[in-house]
């Protein structure tokens, strides 16, 4: 059996991959906070029928060799954590991170701590801050329910404006979380990701202060996505796969060639 068919084979597996990537991101182009993915591609293993700096009569080396390859496949589909745009809105609790590397805090169902850069938060029926799924804000912040004013200052403190009253009443400070690899968090959907030995552990602090980014009130991050080059991307992907798809057609021709020599 002719070793191209093979090796098409794992180019159109890969760039069906490398699809699903795209239109992922593509899908993904109006969700807060959502960061781009890219497919990412090696070679495999190579057959080889003359090694390279073999030994040649007279004293000499064979200078390239003979290597043949198998294919491709993806290995990996990095996030880019690379900031979306801003959008401003009239939400007090609509809050954003001013940089790339920061991350909210929520406690998940299990306990757990997942890292976000979705800044929409609303007030559970208890005042508690939670995002659009119902989980909390970590550390917890709780709103009283005679509030008429939230503010949150560049350096994450949070306070009311309590009815009557005419300072303001700080309530709680957030903390923000950072990586060393934040490409190496794990995405569990719903724009949250969990650390990872990959990720590092979370490195938290005070917004503002010790490398942490400030945040902003009345402002959402949307998706880092470009829709233009995704476009692009698609393109690539569709005509590999087309090229790859030619690859097993004319190995098929060849083979039915050699069948063909005996009739």
């Amino acid at each position: 059996m002719l070793r191209s068919l093979w090796t098409s084979a794992s180019g159109m597996i890969a760039q069906q991959t490398h699809l699903d990537v795209v239109t992922h991101n593509l899908a993904n182009v109006n969700t807060q906070g959502y960061k781009k993915r890219r497919a990412d591609f090696e070679d495999l293993m190579y057959q080889i029928y003359r090694e390279p700096g073999a030994p040649i009569e007279g004293g000499s080396v064979v200078p390239t060799g003979v290597q043949v390859g198998l294919g491709t496949r993806v290995t990996a589909t990095p996030s880019f954590m690379v900031q979306g745009n801003f959008q401003i809105t009239d939400g007090p609790l609509d809050w954003a991170i001013i940089d790339d590397n920061g991350y909210f805090q929520v406690t998940l169902g299990d306990g757990q701590i997942g890292y976000t850069r979705g800044g929409s938060w609303q007030i559970d029926n208890e005042g508690q801050i939670v995002n659009e799924d119902g989980y909390l804000l970590e550390p917890a912040i709780t709103i009283p329910n005679n509030a008429q004013e939230i503010q949150l200052s560049p350096t994450g403190v949070v306070s009311v404006r309590i009815a009557g009253e005419v300072e303001l009443q700080e309530l709680g400070q957030i903390e923000l979380a950072r990586f060393i690899n934040p490409s190496g968090l794990r995405a569990i959907g719903d724009r949250m990701f969990v650390e990872t030995p990959a990720s590092g552990e979370p490195i938290t602090g005070t917004p503002g202060e010790d490398g942490m980014p400030q945040v902003r009130q009345n402002v959402i991050e949307m998706s880092n996505v470009q829709v233009v080059e995704e476009m692009v991307e698609m393109i690539v992907a569709q005509r590999a796969y087309e090229a790859n798809s030619k690859g097993i057609q004319t190995a098929d021709d060849l083979l039915r060639i050699a069948n063909g020599l005996k009739r």
